[in-house]
């Protein structure tokens, strides 16, 4: 039985990188490879997929190694390599890997597996050198005219997503599907950012998706950062043309706004919780040395409770070239040391209300700007 390493890993290990995953493809029978590897435990459901540890094993597609190389989805990936080094390749995998050009491994590659537009934007985040090749950007658009980017089921997009937000240059990812006008159906808020102006020119220049896409590539090095950056702003692809290019309540828009797109995506929890918060908080945010004190408390709770204090600030950071984070840290932490006496615990609703007193105060007290003078008395209501 011969068995090659394929894909993505003999990509890299060709330019050098060291491969991330590997791949098996095995050229003998289904029933053979199992008498050989008892403990193989199968793991796909529509096709043939073995692990064997950490490793995939799928026999090759169409007899043999050749054929199969001309099935796969890029050129760059159509590659395998023997365990005594001798590489196959796709007649054109070489050559487009000299040119840094990501190209269809066949004219039908992406028609047949629509999930391969999501991975030639997720290639061009993951290996930012590379291009996209002029009919890679063709056929994204026949498969979105064809609608049968819709038919790509959730839990794939939601995978490539994650893999392109975590990648060295996510934004490139939205870049190449709005090239490939690929954008829609699955990422429609982010759609509509195109074409939007960004703000005010005192403030912003460009469209509200370059923006948005500045700031991702400002937090890149991590999924839920990036993920936030492009939550932040998603509000401003519904603001009323007549209030343009101003985007007045756009923050409360955002979340909505968020909180849809997680939830098509299928992404975690903390995913639409969190790009939700970011839409809704990220303006009072970016504002922090101006807030009073029981509005810091309050959005330091919030942010604090859902588990993104950090990530907010980053994403502030990004967003505003001002960086709260060691205030903001060290103000979380006079608050969480503030605790109700014995006396006044028990008392529901008035406890609530005298912990948040007591917490203003001690931020009040630890300030010395005016708008945190010490001894200033917060309100007790919900701010």
């Amino acid at each position: 039985m011969k068995t090659y390493l394929v894909g993505g890993a003999v990509r890299d290990i060709l330019i050098g990188r060291t491969p991330r995953e590997h791949d098996i493809a095995f050229e003998a029978s289904v029933a053979h490879f199992l008498q050989a590897n008892p403990s193989a435990r199968k793991v796909g459901k529509r096709i043939d997929v073995y692990l064997i540890g950490n490793v995939e094993h799928r026999p090759v597609q169409g007899g043999d190694i050749r054929a199969d190389l001309l099935q796969r989805d890029f050129t760059i990936n159509a590659l395998a390599l023997e365990a005594d080094g001798t590489l196959h390749a796709h007649p054109d995998a070489l050559a487009d890997l000299r040119a840094s050009i990501i190209r269809p491994a066949s004219p039908e590659a992406l028609m047949t597996d629509p999930v391969r537009v999501l991975r030639a934007a997720r290639f061009a985040a993951q290996l930012p050198e590379m291009s996209l090749a002029q009919e890679t950007l063709e056929a994204m658009r026949a498969v979105a005219a064809a609608g049968y980017l819709a038919d790509i089921p959730c839990e794939q997009v939601c995978r490539e997503t994650l893999k392109a937000l975590g990648s060295p240059a996510p934004e490139r990812f939205f870049r190449s599907l709005a090239k490939g006008g690929c954008l829609q159906p699955w990422f429609a808020e982010v759609a509509d950012l195109t074409g939007v102006p960004a703000g005010p020119p005192a403030y912003h220049t460009g469209s509200a998706f370059d923006h948005t896409n500045d700031i991702m590539r400002r937090l890149a090095g991590d999924a839920f950062d990036v993920w936030l950056g492009l939550c932040h702003d998603l509000g401003k692809g519904t603001t009323p043309a007549d209030i343009l290019p101003r985007h007045l309540g756009h923050e409360h828009r955002g979340e909505e706004a968020a909180t849809a797109l997680g939830q098509r995506l299928g992404m975690s929890n903390r995913f639409i919780r969190g790009g939700a918060l970011a839409a809704r908080m990220h303006m009072k945010a970016g504002r922090y040395d101006t807030l009073r004190p029981h509005t810091r408390v309050d959005l330091l709770l919030v942010l604090h409770h859902a588990g993104i204090t950090r990530n907010v600030w980053n994403l502030v950071t990004a967003d505003s070239g001002i960086d709260h984070t060691a205030t903001a840290m060290a103000e979380l932490e006079t608050i969480l040391a503030v605790k109700l006496p014995p006396s006044l615990r028990g008392k529901g609703p008035e406890s609530g209300r005298m912990l948040r007193e007591m917490q203003c105060m001690a931020l009040a007290a630890r300030r010395t700007e005016p708008d945190g003078a010490s001894g200033e008395r917060c309100p007790v209501g919900p701010a």
